[in-house]
């Protein structure tokens, strides 16, 4: 169902004659007004148009770059960058920027693929435990509360270190121990909505209960859905980054922004330029998700001014 809205910057005529016919208001959909507000905030602007050449870089360099991300070059080892070698070689020989854009990939597909999970999760069951109450809500709590004080690190530690290094087995733990903490705010919100007139409504009339949750409760919450997806691709990012620095994460063959740093931390002061790439892309991606999750809490908030008047 589509929400009507009125712009504000539409104005009737004022004058001495009040009978004067008045111009119509302007009614914009919801999604309009959220967009414009949206495109109003300038830094979220910058941020989404800085991740979308990211996601280009990641995705389009690989295909067209004549060289490979295993592939060595024995007569330039650890040589700074060139216009043969855009962002400088390994003391392998391998091609840092091809490397680059490899990592990135990696990373935002392990990124998005957890915020997905953890968002999905989350959101079902918060919602669930809020609306059937009881026994339901009490044994979800009970899971979350005691979730929350185990030592997540040391999960993701063992799993991927026993993974091999497989970034799938390494999203599935990220999206283990990241699920709670969101379930748990959402099930805050969704207490309020449970006890609506249409909640109550759709009760009396029969719908079933996880109909009820599908239907009318995530909807009313899918602003903090959004944003949390996309604060959790800058978690994702981070968490998956610090394991792959220290040595759990992703592993050689395969490489990701985490597992760069971490080899060019080791040789910082004499091939700098092995951390600084890295580093700038990783910075680059998380800087401009959290101005575009900052972006959207504006304007998916009536009661936010950040946005200005749409």
């Amino acid at each position: 169902m589509s929400i009507e809205m009125v712009d504000p910057d539409v104005q009737p005529p004022v004058g001495p004659d009040t009978t004067a016919e008045r111009i119509p208001a302007k009614h914009l959909s919801k999604w309009t007004l959220y967009t414009r507000r949206f495109l109003r905030n300038k830094p979220a602007v910058a941020g989404i148009f800085v991740f979308i050449l990211l996601v280009l870089f990641s995705v389009l360099i690989p295909l067209f770059w004549p060289v490979g991300v295993a592939e060595m070059d024995f007569l330039n080892l650890a040589t700074g960058p060139s216009s043969e070698h855009w962002f400088g070689t390994n003391a392998s020989g391998q091609d840092t920027f091809i490397q680059t854009a490899v990592g990135l990939q990696r990373s935002l597909m392990i990124a998005v693929t957890v915020s997905v999970g953890v968002t999905i999760i989350s959101a079902l069951v918060g919602t669930a435990a809020a609306y059937f109450g009881g026994m339901v809500e009490r044994t979800t709590l009970l899971i979350i509360h005691f979730l929350m004080v185990v030592p997540t690190f040391l999960i993701l530690a063992l799993v991927s270190n026993n993974a091999g290094g497989d970034w799938r087995v390494i999203s599935l733990a990220l999206i283990f121990v990241g699920w709670f903490f969101p379930a748990r705010v959402i099930w805050t919100m969704a207490l309020s909505l449970r006890e609506r007139e249409y909640i109550d409504a759709a009760r009396y009339m029969g719908v079933p209960g996880m109909r009820i949750v599908l239907r009318h409760l995530l909807p009313n919450i899918g602003s903090l859905l959004v944003i949390n997806f996309t604060l959790g691709v800058v978690g994702a990012v981070m968490t998956e980054t610090g394991l792959s620095f220290i040595g759990f994460g992703v592993k050689i063959p395969d490489v990701s922004l985490g597992s760069l740093i971490g080899e060019g931390a080791s040789s910082i002061t004499s091939a700098p330029w092995l951390f600084y790439f890295p580093a700038l892309a990783l910075t680059l991606l998380t800087v401009s998700m959290a101005l575009v999750a900052d972006g959207l809490r504006d304007a998916l908030d009536p009661t936010s001014a950040a946005g200005g008047r749409a």
